[in-house]
């Protein structure tokens, strides 16, 4: 056989056992038979890299990294729903329609309200083009890459529609969130809390390789096309099975509130036995046609609502009250108890907020506490069960001294935090230095927990600046270290200082200095120094920074034992300045809009990101109509063919050095 049949062929024999797997959930073949099939697909395509087609497995996942995700407008609104939270507001709602409707038959569809994140898919000709999260129902990002890594959305559907936007949820089911969180514990990372902020969290991921790993799940509930009308709600959940989308099959037909209110009992008593989480069920006008009269206020549909159900509460034994120290100094109060089952998870721990809190609930440990999960997300204290508290149960006391270092505490009467005072604090430290070899800071990888824990308490590291002073010897004689693990910090570390200066301002760490921030004080001021010698209310002058921000970045910048850690990173080759413009003329790629796709040789996508920003132009990470150059290295994919079939100027990366390095540098 051909190249191009067979390459054909196991396109669609991939595609449909992607579909039996992921939708269906019934697989035809074996891991192993199924993987056998990809490497040859996969071979034959780097062969023949011209008969790649688009809807090919092998392009679900790209290599493709992004630090920007573009926000696109929603043809149609993505508007939320209203909510409500008593069979008595339900009947409400049907009395409200009754009245806009009052001499039409009604009917409603039921369905299981996912607890997931919401996204909207447009397919051209049969073919996933894009997908946006919802954002704030008028504009979304556009995450495609990573919309493309998850198996149950197909790349092409079963019938080829001119034009559709396809929306639903994405999720994660129990048993993938637990292996995400066992995993996330053997790498020494926190786990998730609940599955729809893993959710949320792997949707925003940088690298689609990481999100294919996630492996997420999704349902389609909404289906809009020029091309086809169907009359019901009912009709167009049917035709999006058929285009080979999975349709949540709890749903029910109802002719009444009565029978919604039944739906809503009968979910709320079975939900713990579903295989994903759910927070209510969402009823919805069966008749387009009805919907369309109803319309919609500027936030919500007045043909649908959801019922959300209350949040689940457990009772068990409050056995110990502990303090965490946060890296900014701020002392938590922690609820360590009985574990209990709550909202499909085990529970012991649980946040007291701060001291006010622990005394306005009047928390003692050995209480009866009564746990929720406030919007099914973080376990919260809601009251003790004071009918069941012993007599000799003593108000906690916030202690005067920090409980790892023993220095005092104190109270911004600006704020409700309690902090411990002591820039030393072993707890601070460590947080400090977690944060700072972060992968959005500095990105030191192997530096984890366990690691940083050693570091700080055999005294090898009493400041980030140190990190750059560790010695193989030191690093390989630590527990769970051999000689190849030191050497792989250090070379992380090494590797670590070419890391741009916006990056190295947020990893110091400093209060109120996010990402953002960070990257607009080095474009406005361009290094340390000039921050250090700048007054605040020049700093606060600067767009998008406040006086909270300008105080913050000034005091910190002029505290000796902080500058003394400045001057050992310099001493290190930390990059500690930007390039400031040499003249405020115009730049080459000043108002271009430019992608960046494949590996360089010169660059990583990051510095290739910021070399284009420097230059004046707005690096996105997908190609459309309004994309004025690509910038295409090796193994470039999807992104440059389309780049090729809609005209637009191609460079690769000796052309780009030539045109624009060459001549801004000349």
């Amino acid at each position: 056989m051909n190249p191009t049949d067979r390459i054909a062929q196991l396109v669609e024999q991939l595609n449909e056992h992607n579909y039996r797997y992921a939708v269906l959930n019934d697989p035809a073949i074996s891991d192993r038979a199924y993987d056998t099939l990809m490497r040859e697909l996969i071979d034959l395509e780097a062969r023949h890299p011209d008969l790649i087609q688009p809807d090919s497995p092998t392009q679900r996942v790209t290599s493709d990294l992004t630090r920007e995700f573009p926000t696109v407008q929603h043809e149609v609104p993505m508007l939320s729903l209203d909510n409500t939270y008593s069979e008595d507001e339900l009947r409400d709602f049907e009395d409200r329609i009754r009245r806009e409707l009052p001499e039409e038959e009604l009917q409603y569809v039921a369905e299981l309200k996912i607890d997931g994140v919401a996204l909207s898919l447009i397919y051209e000709n049969g073919l996933l083009t894009r997908g946006v999260t919802r954002g704030n129902g008028t504009q979304g990002e556009d995450i495609t890459p990573n919309v493309k890594t998850i198996l149950s959305i197909p790349i092409r559907l079963s019938n080829s529609v001119p034009y559709c936007e396809i929306r639903g949820e994405v999720y994660l089911d129990h048993n993938t969130f637990d292996a995400i969180n066992v995993q996330r514990e053997k790498n020494e990372e926190n786990p998730f809390a609940n599955p729809r902020n893993a959710t949320s969290g792997s949707l925003k991921l940088q690298d689609a390789q990481q999100v294919a790993e996630r492996r997420l799940s999704f349902f389609a509930y909404s289906f809009r096309s020029p091309n086809i009308q169907l009359s019901t709600h009912g009709e167009n959940l049917s035709y999006l099975e058929r285009l080979g989308l999975p349709v949540n099959t709890n749903r029910a037909l109802c002719n009444n509130i009565d029978d919604i209110i039944t739906q809503a009992r009968e979910w709320e008593e079975e939900r713990q036995k579903l295989e994903y989480d759910i927070d209510g069920i969402v009823i919805k006008v069966n008749s387009i046609a009805q919907q369309n009269k109803l319309g919609a206020t500027s936030k919500s549909p007045r043909w649908a609502i959801s019922f959300k159900y209350s949040a689940e509460q457990a009772e068990t034994v409050l056995k110990r009250i502990t303090l965490q120290v946060g890296r900014t100094g701020v002392i938590t109060p922690v609820a360590n108890l009985e574990p209990v089952q709550l909202a499909g998870t085990t529970v012991s721990r649980a946040t007291l907020h701060n001291a006010e809190e622990l005394e306005r609930k009047d928390i003692r440990e050995g209480d009866t506490v009564i746990l929720e999960k406030g919007g099914d997300v973080i376990p919260k204290v809601v009251r003790v069960v004071t009918a069941k508290r012993t007599k000799d149960a003593i108000a906690f006391e916030f202690p005067k001294n920090c409980p790892v270092c023993n220095g005092p505490l104190i109270k911004d009467e600006s704020e409700v935090a309690i902090r411990c005072d002591n820039s030393q604090c072993p707890a601070q430290l460590k947080g400090n230095i977690r944060h700072f070899a972060s992968r959005t800071a500095m990105d030191i990888e192997g530096l984890g927990t366990a690691l940083v824990d050693q570091l700080v308490d055999n005294k090898l590291v009493r400041d980030v600046g140190d990190l750059y002073n560790l010695k193989l010897d030191e690093l390989a004689s630590l527990e769970r270290m051999a000689e190849k693990s030191a050497q792989n910090v250090l070379d992380a570390l090494e590797a670590s200082k070419q890391q741009p200066f916006h990056r190295v301002l947020f990893a110091l760490g400093i209060r109120h200095i996010g990402a953002t921030v960070a990257r607009v004080l080095s474009e406005n001021f361009h290094s340390i120094d000039r921050l250090r010698d700048t007054h605040p209310e020049e700093i606060e002058a600067v767009h998008e920074i406040g006086a909270t921000i300008a105080k913050s970045i000034h005091t910190y910048l002029n505290i000796d034992s902080n500058w003394t850690i400045v001057e050992k990173l310099r001493a290190a080759g930390i990059k500690l300045k930007s390039k400031a413009p040499a003249d405020t003329g115009p730049k080459p790629l000043d108002g271009k809009t430019v992608v960046v796709t494949g590996t360089f040789s010169r660059w990583g996508r990051q510095q290739a990101q910021d070399l284009i920003r420097s230059l004046g132009g707005k690096p996105t990470s997908s190609v459309s109509g309004k994309t004025d150059l690509v910038i295409a290295g090796e193994k470039a994919g999807s992104k440059l063919a389309k780049a090729e079939q809609l005209g637009i100027d191609i460079l690769d990366e000796e052309e780009f050095f030539s045109k624009y390095i060459r001549e801004e540098n000349a």
